[in-house]
């Protein structure tokens, strides 16, 4: 999420008639936004009402209440307050990152395809415009994809559509996308780019409501950030329904580190990329062969097109010649134990330890020598931490020990990229590509 609720310090006085009354107008708020007071602190609620009364010129709660209870109207003034923008470019960046790779490769495999994301809430528009950003900064097309944002907040929305931003907006050490993609509009603030802007469409909307977006196409990706945390674990459930409702067959869902075990479902999995707190649906597992009935009215039974490539060479012809076995990647050829502190240091990454895991690494190296799997998970720890140097290192020792390492050479890449070196970014990617097409043919010949 790109906001955080605003919490108070100023209270309506200790009386039980006071405390009722903030309950009542506790449960308005948990009805129509799923806000869950037990999770902020009353205080939130009164300081809210504080100020809308003292807007209104009203001295009696009561009668503020009774105002309240009028008509939607009021709930919203309300609602403004409580939500407060708390978002800056890039803030998630590793999750962007991989949404725009992710979006680049589905755009290779279909060149007509279309890409369709939901950024909810977006508050003020800095993840929807950095996630559009980082699209058109690995080179899909702008006319073939879209990012939707969605937020409650009226004013947050006016802000976002009208896309001039102040310092509070650009934080960290890599801000080489603002030359790109801003323009001075004043000392103190930047205007985004047409471009940009064209690629996202915001509009009012809240996720609990009935008639959601029922009539909306499914998206490939939804960022919908540190705002499961504030629902109690009912509005949780709806919440993540609604999302499900929303997400294509083939698309990812990304939450905060915080929400990441609120995902976790025997149907939805990680997308298994480090520090992005991704997650998709599982795919249906096909039955093996073993298991399968026989028919009757053949012979042999006969292996079909859509057989999982881990089906046992066993259940083949015996009038079949020999197939191949697909060559193992680099970073999966080490020992059980020491394989196991590379998977507690991912685990601890995905959490947003980062300290852990970079420890983990460290031993997972001491271990087993240098290893592209070890270099490649510290480049996205540093990667996350902000310390691009270190990261473009790790990323480079990860390459050079696994030339066709994927993932570390699109995310070098983007590094190349956000500092402006175009030329050898494309050329990563060009590799990454033919990497990807070489560990295709090798798993070809199990199908």
């Amino acid at each position: 999420m790109s906001a955080q609720l605003h919490h108070g310090n100023h209270g309506l006085g200790n009386s039980a008639a006071n405390a009722q009354v903030i309950e009542q107008i506790a449960a308005m708020l948990k009805q129509h936004m799923g806000l869950d007071v037990a999770a902020v602190g009353s205080s939130l609620i009164e300081r809210g009402v504080r100020e809308r009364m003292s807007q209104l010129a009203q001295n009696d709660i009561y009668g503020y209440l009774h105002t309240l209870q009028s008509g939607v109207g009021e709930l919203q003034e309300l609602i403004e307050l409580v939500v407060v923008p708390e978002t800056w470019f890039f803030r998630d960046r590793e999750a962007i990152l991989a949404v725009a790779r992710l979006a680049r490769e589905k755009i290779v495999r279909s060149p007509t395809a279309n890409v369709r994301i939901l950024s909810l809430p977006c508050s003020t528009g800095e993840e929807p415009y950095s996630i559009a950003m980082a699209l058109l900064d690995v080179g899909v097309p702008a006319g073939q994809f879209r990012v939707d944002g969605i937020d409650i907040c009226k004013r947050s929305l006016s802000i976002a559509q009208r896309s001039i931003y102040g310092r509070n907006s650009f934080r960290g050490k890599q801000l080489e996308y603002r030359e790109r993609h801003f323009s001075v509009y004043d000392t103190t603030a930047s205007a985004l780019s047409e471009e940009v802007r064209r690629q996202v469409g915001f509009r009012h909307g809240n996720m609990l409501a009935g008639d959601f977006l029922v009539n909306e196409a499914p998206y490939d990706f939804i960022f919908c950030r540190n705002v499961l945390i504030y629902f109690d674990r009912d509005v949780q459930a709806q919440a993540v329904k609604v999302l499900e409702r929303l997400l294509g067959q083939d698309g990812c869902i990304f939450v905060g580190p915080a929400e990441a075990g609120i995902m976790l479902r025997p149907h939805i999995e990680s997308i298994g990329i480090p520090l992005t707190f991704g997650f998709r649906r599982k795919a249906v597992t096909v039955p093996k062969a073993e298991v399968m009935p026989a028919l009757p009215s053949l012979a042999k039974p006969i292996a079909p097109a859509w057989m999982p490539t881990s089906a046992p060479v066993r259940e083949r012809s015996k009038t079949a010649a020999p197939l191949p076995v697909a060559r193992p990647a680099i970073e999966k050829i080490v020992m059980p134990a020491q394989d196991d502190l590379l998977t507690r240091a991912r685990t601890c990454a995905d959490r947003g330890e980062l300290a852990e895991a970079e420890a983990l690494c460290a031993q997972h190296l001491r271990a087993a020598g240098p290893n592209a799997g070890a270099y490649y998970l510290q480049g996205l720890i540093n990667d996350a931490r902000q310390d691009t140097a270190t990261a473009l290192q790790l990323y480079r020792k990860a390459i050079y020990l696994q030339p066709d390492h994927r993932d570390a050479l699109l995310h070098l890449s983007g590094l190349l990229a956000a500092q402006g070196d175009v030329a050898g970014a494309q050329r990563l990617q060009q590799r990454a590509e033919r990497a990807q097409l070489k560990q295709g043919n090798e798993e070809q010949p199990h199908v």
